[in-house]
């Protein structure tokens, strides 16, 4: 094959072939490496066999295949291998030649990167790429951020292969989101976003089954159901099938025979580590991540459940209408979670000097990704009414949705904690509703108690100006 190729990709595990396929199937030609050539041989004579996919043994040859200007990409493991793979490529490219970070990338490392590869005149590219190693192959929700020149030489590539929603199907998930480390953390936003979606969902799930006692197969319908509705969206359907798997081995329900502990890559850390730094309540994601570490400590908790006690009461009240509150409990929580993620993406904006446009970044997830919801929708329109809009929860829907859903949350909530099911995420989510709501908090208290013990000073509510008080010497002494 002579004709040059219109990109490289190096890293050929299941999402790098994968989105290899997808780029060759929809018109280019590709350069694929592995550091293991003997992967590059395999797929190029098995799933890329009579396709535009040229295997390269090295780097150099990957990069003589390339036409001007060079996009290469990076499918590989996050980390020190990546820097690696860069200062490789860099002698090698031309000015104006882009390299493109498709990993779950630490978004300070790609802003980092970007000044780096950019000083050498090159272009870079990070970008976030959802959908796992389906939406690779069929269509991903992208996310980059980088270079802005880079923009133009790679979207052609990055909309044609990116998930496509609208009536005719025809609006790409993919635009550019901003500089430099913009793409990555809005990606790890996602994620955490993920986490909390997928926490809320299991703990409507416990709700049903724990409390209501419902049969797998009574599960299936409710998330049927609800998947028909404001809560339509990937993950509730793929929690619908999931219940009505078989084990082949024993014939029970699926879900039923995993053990309950589960694991983290990272993302869902970092975005709940940066939102403490930026002083942000993401209250949503760091549950889900403590929910998670909570899981992991299954011996211990087997140990506990035989000493620790809890609450004899069982739920006596309409079963029917228990679903519908756990359905609208879910729904509010939901939004609050969605809230809290793109609050946390404006305060990093400012912080980082990006410009993030809320809406486009909602339409980015509405394919192919994790996350795809239909409420999305929504989420765009209340940013296109209000280019400045502070918190979802202020935009005139979502507001009625949340009011509307307010008692059955509440109730939701007093039932678990009567009965003793714990719904960490569904808690803090009316947590955080009600602390936003407050007009006043008892953080008077508390500023007055650092005073008092590390003369931290306070504001005052009637006049400017920071204060101290001599606490000891005006407190009124307690009684002998």
């Amino acid at each position: 094959m002579s004709e040059l190729c219109d990109i490289g990709l190096i890293g050929l595990a299941v999402m790098g072939e994968n989105l290899a396929l997808n780029i060759e199937s929809r018109g280019y030609r590709i350069a694929v490496f592995n550091r293991t050539t003997a992967v590059v041989d395999k797929f190029v004579a098995e799933r890329g066999t009579g396709k535009k996919v040229v295997g390269c043994h090295t780097v150099e040859d990957l990069i003589s295949k390339l036409a001007k200007p060079r996009k290469v990409m990076l499918m590989i493991k996050a980390g020190p291998a990546v820097d690696t793979v860069i200062d490789q490529l860099i002698p090698l490219l031309s000015p104006g030649d882009v390299i493109i970070d498709g990993g779950n990338t630490h978004f300070a490392d790609t802003e980092r990167r970007t000044k780096y590869v950019e000083s050498k005149g090159l272009l870079y590219i990070g970008t976030g790429v959802s959908g796992g190693e389906e939406g690779a192959l069929k269509g991903p929700s992208m996310m980059p951020g980088g270079s802005p020149a880079a923009w133009p030489l790679v979207k052609p590539i990055f909309q044609a292969i990116a998930a496509k929603v609208g009536p005719n199907h025809d609006i790409p998930c993919c635009e550019w989101v901003g500089p430099r480390g913009a793409g990555h953390y809005v990606k790890m936003v996602h994620n955490g976003i993920e986490y909390g979606d997928m926490q809320l969902i299991c703990e409507a799930y416990s709700l049903l089954k724990n409390v209501l006692g419902l049969s797998n197969d009574q599960l299936y319908d409710v998330f049927a159901e609800w998947n028909r509705g404001d809560l339509d969206s990937y993950l509730i359907e793929i929690s619908r099938d999931i219940f009505s798997v078989k084990d082949e081995l024993t014939g029970n329900s699926l879900v039923d025979m995993i053990l309950d502990t589960a694991g983290a890559k990272g993302t869902g850390k970092w975005m709940s580590q940066l939102a403490l730094d930026l002083g942000v309540p993401s209250t949503l994601v760091t549950e889900a991540v403590y929910a998670r570490c909570l899981s992991a400590l299954k011996e211990q908790r087997v140990r506990a459940s035989k000493v620790l006690p809890g609450p004899a009461t069982k739920y006596s009240g309409d079963r029917n209408k228990f679903v519908e509150q756990v359905r609208l409990a879910l729904y509010a929580s939901k939004i609050c979670s969605y809230a809290q993620g793109f609050v946390q993406m404006q305060s990093a904006a400012k912080e980082h000097d990006w410009s993030l446009d809320c809406g486009n970044i909602a339409l980015l997830w509405r394919g192919g990704c994790i996350i795809r919801a239909r409420f999305l929708d929504r989420i765009k329109e209340a940013f296109d009414a209000d280019k400045s809009l502070e918190n979802l929860l202020l935009a005139p829907y979502f507001t009625q949705v949340v009011s509307q859903a307010q008692e059955a949350w509440r109730h939701v909530v007093a039932t678990a904690i009567e009965i003793g099911v714990p719904i960490p995420a569904l808690t803090t989510a009316l947590t955080y509703y009600d602390g936003y709501r407050s007009e006043r908090l008892p953080a008077n208290l508390l500023q007055a108690q650092r005073d008092y013990f590390g003369a931290h000073t306070y504001n005052r509510v009637d006049r400017p100006g920071t204060f101290h008080s001599d606490w000891l010497g005006l407190r009124r002494p307690p009684k002998s």
